[in-house]
């Protein structure tokens, strides 16, 4: 094979980064980790302690409040299956992972979208970003988190924020640009402040674009938790690593099926969720007028 003309030493320059970071913010990272690990500890003991059926029934709720009793019943039903293909506990350990990864996602995200929707330089300059994370593979994201975070359920919780954030921060920017001009003009007119309007016009009208960009995220996250067993993450993810080492297609089969009801459940709780805002019930009969 012919030497190449020029090379660029992207991987050298990398590692000496990563180096003086972990030798740098040393201590930083042990706190953010030991913070995340507590976030965890706490959720996964909240559903995980208690039994089957008062968790079941607990969710199901949530699913009644959300959409209904169809919902709610098919949601048992979902869980006593994996209840059955004896995958409860680490579906619980998945639940509290995409939980606690959602949320710092959402918190950073949003935000990040309200403000590249009022600043067109933020924008820019977060367009490049975004397309970088939504398109460097998956894997890729768990090595400076264990190199940074070493084993365990921080670098998946860290490597699955990063990866599921980007929908938060384009669906927020699209949701808000999209509020019609003359509503933001006439709130203008009436003396309303900026945060006034981002709060009592803006917000509540992108409300179903936002909450699409959180399902988007919730979803991310749950396919980032399952890759994260790879690097010892608990939950769903380990019995399928397993079943890839053993070539054992049952166990495989047993945990993919319960990260399809668990990502069924989150989505349709979710979206039904978005359904509920007031703009979404105003298009809906808007749309049933017609």
């Amino acid at each position: 094979m012919n030497d190449p003309l020029f090379r660029i030493p992207l991987g050298a320059w990398i590692d000496t980064f990563v180096d003086w970071l972990t030798d740098t913010f040393d201590a930083l990272f042990d706190g953010i980790g030991s913070a995340l690990s507590a976030v965890f500890d706490l959720l996964a003991t909240a559903v995980g302690a208690p039994p089957f059926w008062i968790v079941a029934l607990v969710l199901a709720g949530l699913a009644l409040a959300a959409k209904g009793w169809r919902l709610a019943v098919a949601s048992l039903l979902g869980l006593a299956v994996i209840y059955g293909v004896d995958q409860w506990d680490a579906a619980m350990s998945t639940l509290a992972l995409v939980i606690v990864a959602s949320v710092f996602a959402i918190v950073i995200g949003v935000p990040l979208g309200i403000w590249a929707a009022r600043n067109a330089t933020v924008s820019t300059s977060l367009r490049p970003v975004l397309d970088f994370m939504q398109t460097m593979p998956a894997f890729v994201y768990l090595l400076p988190a264990v190199i940074l975070f070493r084993v365990g359920v921080v670098p998946g919780i860290v490597a699955t924020i990063i990866f599921s954030m980007a929908p938060g921060v384009r669906f927020t920017e699209l949701g808000i640009r999209q509020v019609d001009k003359e509503v933001v003009e006439a709130g203008h007119a009436f003396g309303a402040t900026p945060g006034r309007i981002l709060r009592q016009i803006q917000l509540p009208l992108a409300m179903p674009t936002i909450m699409a960009g959180i399902n988007q995220v919730i979803m991310l996250a749950l396919s980032m938790v399952v890759i994260s067993g790879m690097v010892g993450a608990p939950g769903l993810g380990q019995p399928v690593v397993q079943a890839l080492q053993s070539v054992n297609i049952g166990l495989g089969v047993e945990a993919g099926l319960a990260v399809v009801i668990l990502a069924m459940y989150l989505d349709r709780v979710t979206a039904a969720l978005g359904d509920r805002s007031p703009v979404s019930r105003a298009l809906k009969l808007r749309a049933a007028d017609a």
